[in-house]
């Protein structure tokens, strides 16, 4: 991992929504290999930025490059082909589907493009995939529970099973821990450190002591733009960062 080794740039990006920037003039880059943080309050635009990075919404301003191409307007599913996966803040998941049938699906985009009308069981590199991910992640006893009778935790796991079922090479996880017990934050972070050793992480959470334990960079957003960025000790030191999200005042006020 280098820093002149980007696997995703990204220059000067903005979107707006009415008169309103969610995002405005926004740029960073992403170390392949690395665990990258965006942190922030809430209504910082993170969420905004990750949509995006990946397609769900299209920039008025900038441009995002992955792995060098210019993926700028691609529609999501190209840049998922491509090699970009991410979850979702709220879990998305196909509730009335067994977790088998979820990691099925997600796993499908592997499949040449001729074999989408084809039975499920002809989807044999899908079918590998989702034997593979039901065991890595601990989900075999439940392949054919319903995914909406998951506990949340549960829930959140398969879905991020699920974002890997494409093989992707940058992961986009947006609040992974969000509403999890302290046992299953603590289990998510473990599967992210061994995620990191496959692929390069891009985070957003709100767990401050999970990010600074688990990123190699942090990047810190204050109303649609980029307020600091740095390694964790230089973030949480900087006091601007402290004043904007931990709500602190300067020492000499």
């Amino acid at each position: 991992m280098t820093a002149t080794d980007p696997i995703l740039d990204i220059a000067e990006l903005g979107v707006w929504f009415g008169g309103l920037a969610a995002v405005s003039d926004l740029s960073l880059s992403v170390a392949r290999g690395s665990v990258t943080s965006v942190i922030g309050p809430n209504g910082a635009g993170k969420s905004t930025l990750f949509n995006l990075i990946s397609g769900a919404v299209a920039a008025n301003s900038g441009r995002v490059v992955f792995e060098g191409n210019d993926v700028t307007g691609w529609p999501a599913q190209r840049i998922n082909r491509a090699g970009l996966a991410r979850s979702f803040q709220i879990t998305n998941l196909f509730p009335d589907l067994e977790v088998a049938e979820n990691l099925r699906l997600a796993a499908q985009v592997l499949e040449p493009a001729g074999r989408g009308l084809f039975p499920p069981r002809r989807s044999r590199r899908a079918l590998a995939k989702m034997r593979s991910l039901l065991e890595r992640f601990g989900l075999e006893a439940k392949a054919e529970e319903l995914a909406g009778y998951l506990s949340h935790g549960e829930q959140r796991r398969l879905e991020v099973a699920m974002t890997l079922a494409s093989e992707p090479r940058l992961l986009l996880l947006d609040e992974p821990t969000q509403g999890m017990s302290h046992g299953d934050t603590r289990d998510t972070a473990a599967l992210i450190r061994e995620l990191s050793s496959e692929l390069t992480v891009l985070l957003i959470e709100h767990d401050i002591d999970l990010v600074m334990d688990l990123s190699d960079w942090i990047v810190v957003m204050h109303q649609g733009r980029k307020l600091a960025e740095g390694p964790p000790e230089v973030v949480h030191a900087d006091p601007a960062v402290r004043r904007a999200y931990f709500g602190e005042a300067d020492s000499h006020a």
